[in-house]
């Protein structure tokens, strides 16, 4: 197997209403099942995802939690208006989104944006991924897999990596269970999380700063799904989440 991981050049600065498929298909020559990755910031932005602190009022319960971080109570106040679920309010402020992904302050984004406005993430990034997806497909005739990247924090170890967050025609789980290893033995709870990994080599040649390339083309890894697919197939089942579990229980005592 050979992979192929490259930049989507020429991509501008992106506003509400662009066309993120047509700028691709313009600035790349696309293949049969290539996996294009798109940072989710200008997702957002093409879909009007900014707001201003200004435009929001804090409420009591997101004044308590800024007052303990010495933080902006609007920007506390976003971030719960984005959540079902409240994990840690302090040291850090950890959420599950109405999505269902678990990050800190619910994405909510002031890098790589206007001044004076914050980037949220895209609503339901699976169907922004199917969007964009079937998008270049009517364009450049070919099939393509769509993975919407956002970077996150590891439980455990320093720094961020690059994640999946919404998904289009490619299964996020290679499930290895029931095959064989090197020796013969059958595998028992293996189950690769290949669109975190491809997240994460896209991550690598995205950047953070202001050179980044928000656009990167996988190519050669044959992952294309002919059926529907979302990112919520890697999302632990709650009641098996030992995680959530502990931090529930923290917060409660």
């Amino acid at each position: 197997m050979k992979m192929e991981a490259f930049t989507v050049d020429n991509i501008p600065l992106i506003k509400k209403g662009d066309n993120i498929a047509g700028m691709i298909c313009r600035n790349a020559e696309i293949r049969n099942n290539d996996i294009v990755v798109i940072a989710s910031t200008i997702v957002a932005k093409a879909e009007g995802r900014m707001f201003r602190l200004e435009d929001i009022e804090a409420k009591e319960e997101a004044r308590r939690i800024a007052d303990e971080h010495r933080a902006d109570p609007r920007l506390i106040q976003a971030v719960l208006d984005r959540s079902c679920e409240v994990l840690m309010d302090f040291p850090i402020l950890l959420v599950e989104t109405k999505n269902g992904h678990v990050c800190i302050k619910a994405g909510i984004d002031g890098s790589n944006v206007e001044k004076g406005y914050l980037a949220d993430l895209p609503e339901d990034p699976d169907a922004s991924a199917a969007g964009i997806g079937k998008a270049v497909e009517q364009i450049s005739g070919k099939n393509v897999s769509v993975i919407v990247t956002d970077t996150n924090g590891r439980a455990f170890k320093i720094g961020q990596t690059g994640i999946a967050i919404g998904l289009y025609r490619i299964h996020p789980i290679k499930n290895w269970i029931g095959k064989k290893d090197l020796f013969g033995n059958t595998l028992e709870i293996t189950q690769e999380s290949v669109a975190d990994e491809i997240a994460g080599t896209a991550n690598l040649l995205m950047g953070e700063g202001d050179g980044g390339n928000p656009v990167v083309i996988v190519r050669g890894l044959e992952m294309r799904s002919e059926k529907d697919t979302s990112v919520k197939e890697m999302y632990r089942p709650d009641k098996e989440d030992l995680i959530k579990k502990g931090l529930r229980s923290l917060r409660h005592n």
